[in-house]
């Protein structure tokens, strides 16, 4: 964890240094809302329904392994979800359709991931309209999910779902770069579903559990056992997968972090020892590379049961007002 990491979920009163700056921040995005809110901003309605799946904190909230739990939720009751992401830290220069041969630094590591996992159509590009404009001509879908699409207001939505980490919550809830967050606690009351990850807190709807699946190998079918592991990651809470990791039987001889959506390389690993564990989004960027005793340690989101119920019924009203 940086150092101003360890100021947002502390008591540090570091924090008041960088609040010249988080006032502006706040003024910037008050202003581009007020934009959309009057019209001076277009907003875009598309012919099908768009389900936002976002966070109002940078950092890992577990918003990947919740949408692929969405896509087969979706898929169960009759929809052809496809999905569009912003492909962060990959050059795209227009909207691009993933393939599952797909290069991660070209199409963004979650977007990768997403596609190899669901099975669904996902279209990377920073412009979330046009990206869903693409997806719409590219596939045969009838529902859109807008993967960390909440402060992208120019795509108007159905749902909007919010994910928190329950262990670390807000923070000391100020916004960037004096806090961790997007946008305030307020907005919060304006979404339709707010899920914690892990731990029940007041402001959530309910609980997403993070639960681990096989360890399986990155370039065979072999799988590892619970035992002694060096983890690596380039997550946005590293913590977490060390506790899930951990919670899957693995014993963790040493930690290897790496800032969040680093392109690995070879030479990344030149003094890890073996057996690796690593997660699934970092996996897919290792693929051409990876050795034998390289292993990635898949999860599954689970709701507890008021936040599927509310979930459900979101989406029973989504499939009453278009009437598919």
């Amino acid at each position: 964890m940086s150092w101003i990491e360890k100021c947002w979920y502390s008591n540090s009163r570091v924090y008041w240094l960088l609040m010249p700056l988080a006032w502006l921040y706040a003024a910037i995005t008050a202003f581009r809302r007020w934009l959309f809110r009057v019209g001076l901003k277009r907003t875009h309605r598309l012919p099908v329904p768009v389900i936002v799946v976002g966070n109002i904190s940078i950092g890992g909230t577990g918003k990947t392994p919740f949408t692929l739990m969405l896509c087969q939720l979706l898929q169960s009751q009759g929809w052809r979800p496809g999905i569009v992401s912003r492909g962060y830290g990959a050059k795209i220069a227009k909207p691009r359709l993933v393939a599952a041969n797909d290069n991660a630094a070209d199409v963004g590591d979650e977007p990768l991931l997403l596609a190899l996992r669901s099975g669904c159509p996902v279209v990377v590009y920073a412009n979330r309209v046009q990206a869903a404009e693409y997806l719409l001509q590219q596939a045969d879908i009838d529902i859109i999910i807008s993967d960390d699409g909440l402060q992208h207001y120019a795509m108007q939505r159905d749902i909007e779902i919010v994910l928190i980490d329950g262990l670390r919550g807000l923070g000391n809830e100020q916004l960037l770069p004096a806090g961790p967050l997007r946008e305030r606690r307020w907005r919060l009351s304006s979404v339709d579903l707010v899920l914690s990850n892990s731990k029940a807190l007041p402001y959530s709807d309910g609980v997403m559990h993070i639960v681990p699946d096989q360890a399986r190998a990155l370039n065979s079918a072999q799988t590892l056992s619970a035992g002694p592991v060096n983890l690596v990651a380039a997550i946005g809470n590293p913590a977490r997968f060390a506790q899930t990791a951990q919670l899957a039987g693995f014993s963790i001889v040493q930690q290897h972090y790496f800032v969040d959506h680093h392109q690995f390389t070879p030479a990344d690993f030149t003094t890890i020892t073996t057996p690796i564990l690593m997660t699934e989004k970092d996996a897919v960027k290792c693929r051409a590379f990876a050795k034998d005793d390289w292993f990635s340690l898949g999860v599954n989101a689970q709701l507890d049961m008021p936040a599927m119920a509310k979930l459900t019924t979101l989406l029973t009203q989504l499939r009453s007002t278009y009437g598919t």
